[in-house]
C-alpha cells in the first residue's frame, strides 16, 4: 500500500510539474514563419548603430531552470522599486536598437529596472537569412527557461511588465502569461498572439496590442481572433492597429512610419504609467 501511494505521489507531482514548467512547448505560427521569403523581405536589414548607454545599463547573467546561464541588458532602477520591464528582441536578436528602445522606456517610465533579455544566447542577426535561422531554430523550452530565469532574477517579489516587437511581440505575451500573480502589465508589437484560450484566461494582466493593419502575417483577422479569444478569456484588451506594414515601430527600419511610431509609443508609455506606480 505504502509503494502504491509512493508511486502515485510522485506521478502527480511529475505530472504537475511538467504542466507547470511546460507552456509553450511547440513553436508557435511566428517561428513556422521564418523561412516564408514574403515575411523575410517585410524586413528591412537594420541600419548600423552602436549604443553607448546614460543611464548605467551593462549585460549581465543569470542562471535558467534549465541549468544554463542567459543573458540581458539591465539597467537599474535609481531608487528601490518591484517594478520591472522586461523587454523583447525583434527577430534580429538583442542588437543596440533594442539596448536603445529599453534605455528610451528607462528615461520616459521614470523608476523602472528594465531588462532587455537576449533570446538567441548570444547570437545577433545581420542578414535576414540569419535572423529566419534564429526565429524558426529557437527551441521553444529554452526560450521559456530564459524568460522563467528573468523572472526569478527580477525576484518573487517583483511586479512584472513586458514589452516586445515583431517575435518579440509574440514573447511579451507569453512572458506575462508565466509571469503569473507578478505580471502587471504587457504590451505587444505586431507579434503572433497565443491562440489558445485556457492559456490566456492565466493571464493576471490586461493587453495593449499595437499591430499593423496592412501587414499580411499578423492579419487583421488574426487580430480579430486574438481580440475575440481575449474576451472569452475575461481579460482586459485595448488593440490599436496602424495603417501601417510590419516592423513599422522600428526606428532602425530605413522605411519606419515615424507619425504611426510616435503614436504607438504614447499609447504604450500611458498604458505602462498607468500600471507601474
Amino acid at each position: 500500500m505504502s509503494k502504491l501511494f509512493t508511486v502515485f505521489a510522485f506521478l502527480f507531482v511529475s505530472t504537475f510539474t511538467f504542466g507547470q514548467s511546460c507552456c509553450f512547448v511547440t513553436k508557435d505560427e511566428m517561428q513556422l514563419m521564418a523561412s516564408n521569403k514574403a515575411f523575410m523581405r517585410s524586413h528591412k536589414l537594420p541600419k548600423p548603430y552602436r549604443h553607448i548607454s546614460q543611464a548605467g545599463g551593462a549585460m549581465i547573467t543569470f542562471a535558467t531552470p534549465d541549468g544554463q546561464q542567459a543573458n540581458a541588458f539591465f539597467i537599474k532602477a535609481a531608487k528601490p522599486t518591484n517594478y520591472t520591464l522586461f523587454v523583447f528582441q525583434e527577430w534580429w536578436g538583442l542588437n543596440d536598437h533594442i539596448k536603445r528602445e529599453a534605455e528610451h522606456f528607462y528615461t520616459d517610465l521614470g523608476n523602472v529596472n528594465v531588462l532587455a533579455i537576449d533570446m538567441y544566447d548570444g547570437k545577433v542577426a545581420t542578414t535576414r537569412e540569419e535572423a529566419g535561422k534564429y526565429m524558426g531554430g529557437a527551441n521553444p523550452l529554452r526560450l521559456e527557461s530564459i524568460i522563467k530565469g528573468a523572472i526569478a532574477y527580477a525576484g518573487s517579489k517583483a511586479k512584472i511588465a513586458t514589452v516586445g516587437w515583431c517575435f518579440g511581440g509574440a514573447l511579451s505575451l507569453k512572458a506575462s502569461i508565466l509571469a503569473g500573480s507578478q505580471a502587471t502589465a504587457c504590451v505587444m508589437y505586431y507579434g503572433m498572439p497565443v491562440k489558445d484560450v485556457e492559456q490566456l484566461k492565466t493571464l493576471n494582466t490586461d493587453v495593449l496590442g499595437l499591430f499593423a493593419g496592412r501587414e499580411k502575417f499578423i492579419s487583421p483577422a488574426v487580430v480579430k481572433e486574438f481580440e475575440d479569444n481575449m474576451k472569452l478569456a475575461g481579460k482586459g484588451i485595448q488593440i490599436k492597429s496602424f495603417d501601417a506594414e510590419h516592423a513599422f515601430a522600428n526606428p532602425s527600419n530605413p522605411a519606419y512610419d515615424k507619425a504611426a511610431t510616435e503614436e504607438a509609443w504614447k499609447l504604450a508609455t500611458n498604458y505602462f504609467k498607468a500600471r507601474l506606480n
